[in-house]
């Protein structure tokens, strides 16, 4: 086993290949897609001694088991959570060698969502319009991955990061997420804007990589009739008929024919991507000026 390449011994409940999107695209209907937590991606990249750039593997809540046929260098980051090599227990968050045919298990999340890994070299897929993400709203790029996978690997073009674990955020126990009202606000009763800024909301179990999706108050619209389909933006808030916001994520859709009450700001989406269900949401005004 000398080649460069991952076997996938245990997929795990959703793991796809990620990088930094595909931005751009928009007027083609594409979404962005890319990394949800893209500080961690990047962490895990440059750990491994990888460009920024490089194809990282995503996993979600349950984490994934890879056999490389090679010798690799692998970094974990985002999602605290276990790491083993053939049973062994190795740094999270920190560069860790794994022989050829050795066994990386990166485990259950013990908080948070995502989990990303890092290989010296990154995966090498093929990339579709400059990227190489999974994006599961559009189907491009490689498909989710299933046991018994093979993916291939790059050559390595940096050296792997000397540190014994590198900081990280934790995921967050709130979720503060600053929104700028609009465009669509004056579709809303005042009432409503009111109630999303000082209500309780919580993360859905029914959250994805298209959005994070909400419980508690409905939010009431003060025009029901129906708003033609227009185009929308990673962050946007969407309001669908149930009347609980959405928290539109990178492989949101490129359009869209609810209202958008609001957007929120950029720095605050790392943490919804590691925001689990349950998690408490707090949205805070940010008036333009």
């Amino acid at each position: 086993m000398t080649d460069r390449a991952l076997a996938v011994v245990r997929a795990g409940a959703l793991t796809t290949v990620q990088d930094r999107g595909r931005p751009g695209h928009a007027h083609l209907g594409v979404p962005r897609s890319g990394a949800l937590d893209g500080p961690a991606a990047a962490l895990a990249n440059r750990l491994a001694g990888n460009p920024a750039d490089a194809a990282v593997l995503e996993t979600t809540l349950n984490g994934c088991a890879l056999r490389p046929r090679s010798p690799v260098v692998v970094a974990v980051t985002g999602a605290p959570c276990p790491v083993t090599v053939d049973g062994r227990p190795v740094a999270w968050g920190a560069p860790v060698p794994v022989r050829a045919g050795s066994v990386l298990d990166v485990g259950a999340a013990t908080s948070g969502v995502r989990a990303y890994v890092a290989v010296s070299g990154g995966i090498a897929v093929d990339p579709v319009l400059g990227s190489r993400s999974t994006d599961l709203l559009s189907g491009l790029g490689p498909a989710p991955l299933t046991d018994g996978a093979v993916l291939p690997l790059g050559t390595p073009a940096g050296h792997p990061a000397r540190v014994d674990l590198a900081p990280q955020p934790a995921p967050p126990n709130e979720l503060v997420l600053r929104v700028t009202p609009g465009p669509r606000d004056d579709w809303f009763t005042p009432e409503a804007l009111r109630v999303l800024t000082s209500g309780t909301y919580r993360v859905s179990p029914a959250s994805n990589r298209i959005g994070l999706r909400t419980t508690g108050p409905a939010l009431e619209r003060a025009r029901p009739e129906e708003l033609p389909s227009e185009g929308v933006v990673l962050g946007a808030v969407q309001v669908p008929p149930d009347g609980r916001p959405v928290v539109f994520l990178a492989d949101h859709p490129t359009t869209g024919g609810y209202p958008v009450i609001a957007v929120v700001h950029p720095t605050g989406l790392p943490a919804a991507a590691q925001a689990a269900p349950g998690t408490p949401i707090r949205f805070v005004a940010v008036h333009r000026r």
